[in-house]
C-alpha cells in the first residue's frame, strides 16, 4: 500500500491480471469476490481482464499499423501500475543476455523489442503490441537459471511475432458487436444471457488457444537459441507450487476458470513438456544457473519499501509508521491501492487510507454516503491502542460487511471484511484484526528493513531444512516449503556441496 492515501471510495477499482500463469482459481477468486462486493458496498466495479496488452484499447481504434503507437501510448500505464521501472544492474545483465540469442532465433528475427523489468513482487511478464515486453522482478526472483528467463521471453516474443494482441482485440470487437445485437433483438433475456455466455467462452478459448500456440512457439525459439527446452515446463511447475504456496486454499485445485485467458497449468505443462521431447532428451541446451542466480544476488524481494511490508500475517509500514495483523488462515497481499487478505472460508478483507480531515469526526465520515447498505444502528465510536475510531456494518445484495476506520492526523485508515456467510468467526476475526492496528515504535520502523535475494554455495552437511532456517520475511511453520519453491529443490534431498542456493534476508 502506496504512502498516499484515496479521498473518493467510489472511484475504488481493483486491477486483476490474470497474467501471472498458474495462480491457483481460488486465489483468483477471492481478489475478484473482493473487488466486485467492495464494488456492491461503495461504487462501480472495474475489472479489466487479462490479454496481451494492459490498459483501455477502445474497439475499433487497433489496426496493425498502429501497433508501435499503442505499445507506447500504453507503456506509461504498464509502469504505473506495475510500481515502476525497476533499476538493477545484475537483474538487467540477466535479461539482456538471452534477448539477442532469442530475437535471432525468433520467428520474425527483424522485430525490436523494449524489455522493461517492473518493480513488483507478482510474478508476471506479459507482451504489448509493438515489441514492448514487460517481466517483473517477482518472476526474476523466482526462476532459477538463464534458460528458464529465456523460456518467459521467448514466450512473450511469440505473442508479438503472432500478432495475438490484435487479433484477440478483432474478435473482442467482433463479439462486442455481437452481444450488442442480441440484447437489442433478442426479446427473452434469458436466451440472450445464455448466448452472450456461449460468446464469452468462445472468445476465451480463442485466448487460451493463442497462449498454447505462444508456448509450443516459445519452446521452438528457445531450443533454436541454444537454451534447455525443459525450462519453460520447469518454470511452469515453479509458478504453479509458488501460486499454490500463495493461496489460502490450500487444496491444490487446478480446476481451470473457463472465463480465464489462460488455459489450467497441466495442460500447458503437456504442451510444453510434448514441444521440448520433439526437440530431444532432458539435458540438452544451456541452463547456467550459477552465473544467473550471482547476477541476481542483492536484488529486492517481495514488497518496495514505500508500499509497506508484508511479513507473514502482518502488514507495517515504515513510511507511514503503522501495523497491524491479521488471523491465522489468511493470507496477505500487498498493492498500490490496498492492502488484501482472504481465508479459506471466503472471508475477504481490503485495508487502505482516506483523507477524514473534511470531518468532525469519524462517526459523521462512516455516516457520510460512501458505505451502500450501511446498518445506521451499527455505527459506534471506540478506541483502539490510544487511536479515535469507528466501526459499522452493511448489508447489500447478498453480502455482509464489517466497517472500521481509525484516525491518526488527517488520515482515516479502513478496515473492509467482507462475507456471504457471517458468522461468530467472521465478527471475531474483524475484531482480532482492528486490535492489533496500532503505530509502530521508533525502533520498531528503524529495524524494518526490505527482504533482498541472498545467494550463496552449500556447503558439505547443508540441506534444504537447514538452510531454510535463514529465511526472513516468511512464518517460521513454512520457511522449509518456500526455500524448496524457490530453489526449485526437493525439501528432503540432500543439496549437493556446492550448489547455488537463493536465500531471503533483510
Amino acid at each position: 500500500m502506496a504512502a498516499r492515501t484515496e479521498t473518493d471510495y467510489r472511484q475504488l477499482s481493483l486491477v486483476e491480471t490474470r497474467k501471472t500463469a498458474g495462480r491457483a482459481a481460488a486465489r483468483r477468486w477471492l481478489r475478484s469476490v473482493m473487488a466486485c462486493s467492495l464494488a456492491l458496498l461503495v461504487g462501480s466495479c472495474q475489472l479489466l481482464g487479462d490479454g496481451t496488452s494492459v490498459g483501455a484499447v477502445s474497439p475499433g481504434t487497433l489496426r496493425p499499423n498502429l501497433a508501435n503507437d499503442i505499445g507506447e501510448r500504453e507503456h506509461p500505464r504498464v509502469v504505473a501500475t506495475y510500481g515502476g521501472v525497476y533499476n538493477d544492474p545484475g537483474a538487467e545483465r540477466a535479461v539482456a543476455s538471452v534477448v539477442g540469442r532469442l530475437v535471432a532465433a525468433s520467428e520474425d528475427p527483424s522485430q525490436s523489442y523494449k524489455i522493461t523489468i517492473l518493480n513488483s513482487p507478482a510474478i508476471n511478464a506479459f507482451a504489448l503490441p509493438g515489441g514492448y515486453l514487460y517481466v517483473t522482478r517477482g518472476l526474476l526472483a523466482l526462476a532459477n537459471d538463464t534458460s528458464e528467463v529465456a523460456a518467459v521471453l521467448s514466450h512473450e516474443m511469440a505473442h508479438v511475432t503472432a500478432n495475438h494482441a490484435i487479433k484477440r482485440q478483432e474478435r473482442a470487437e467482433a463479439k462486442q458487436l455481437a452481444n450488442k445485437i442480441l440484447t437489442d433483438v433478442v426479446q427473452d433475456s434469458e436466451e440472450a444471457r445464455k448466448a452472450i455466455i456461449s460468446s464469452q467462452l468462445s472468445f476465451a478459448r480463442f485466448s487460451q488457444v493463442q497462449e498454447l500456440e505462444a508456448d509450443a512457439i516459445g519452446v521452438k525459439t528457445l531450443a533454436k537459441a541454444g537454451f534447455d527446452p525443459y525450462a519453460a515446463a520447469r518454470f511452469l511447475r515453479s509458478m504453479a507450487a509458488f501460486a499454490r504456496y500463495q493461496s489460502a486454499d490450500k487444496s491444490g485445485s487446478s480446476a481451470p476458470d473457463f472465463l480465464s485467458s489462460h488455459p489450467s497449468t497441466p495442460e500447458r505443462l503437456q504442451i510444453a513438456v510434448r514441444s521440448a521431447r520433439q526437440i530431444g532428451a532432458p539435458g540438452i541446451g544451456e541452463r547456467d544457473r550459477d552465473r544467473y542466480l550471482g547476477q541476481i544476488d542483492g536484488m529486492l524481494f517481495g514488497d518496495d519499501p514505500l508500499e509497506g511490508f508484508v511479513r507473514g500475517r502482518s502488514f507495517l509500514h515504515k513510511a507511514l509508521g503503522i501495523g497491524f495483523t491479521v488471523p491465522s488462515g489468511y493470507i496477505l497481499e500487498n498493492s498500490p491501492e490496498a492492502v488484501l487478505a482472504s481465508n479459506g472460508d471466503g472471508t475477504a478483507i481490503r485495508f487502505d487510507g482516506a483523507d477524514v480531515s473534511g470531518y468532525s469526526d469519524l462517526v459523521q465520515y462512516m455516516n457520510s454516503g460512501w458505505i451502500n447498505g450501511l446498518l445506521p444502528e451499527s455505527v459506534r465510536q471506540t478506541t483502539i491502542n490510544g487511536l479515535p475510531g469507528v466501526t459499522g456494518a452493511a448489508i447489500t445484495q447478498g453480502w455482509s460487511f464489517r466497517i472500521a476506520v481509525l484516525r491518526i492526523g488527517r488520515t482515516g485508515y479502513r478496515f473492509i471484511f467482507a462475507s456471504r456467510s457471517p458468522n461468530d468467526t467472521f465478527d471475531r476475526d474483524f475484531r482480532e484484526t482492528i486490535e492489533s492496528f496500532s503505530q509502530l515504535t521508533p525502533t520498531e520502523r528503524a529495524r524494518l528493513r526490505s527482504l533482498r535475494i541472498k545467494v550463496i554455495k552449500t556447503k558439505a552437511g547443508d540441506t534444504p531444512r537447514k538452510l531454510a532456517i535463514g529465511m526472513s520475511g516468511v512464518e517460521p511453520s513454512r520457511r522449509l516449503e518456500f526455500f524448496s519453491i524457490l530453489n526449485d529443490l526437493p525439501a528432503d534431498d540432500p543439496v549437493p556441496v556446492g550448489t547455488a542456493v537463493k536465500l531471503v534476508v533483510d
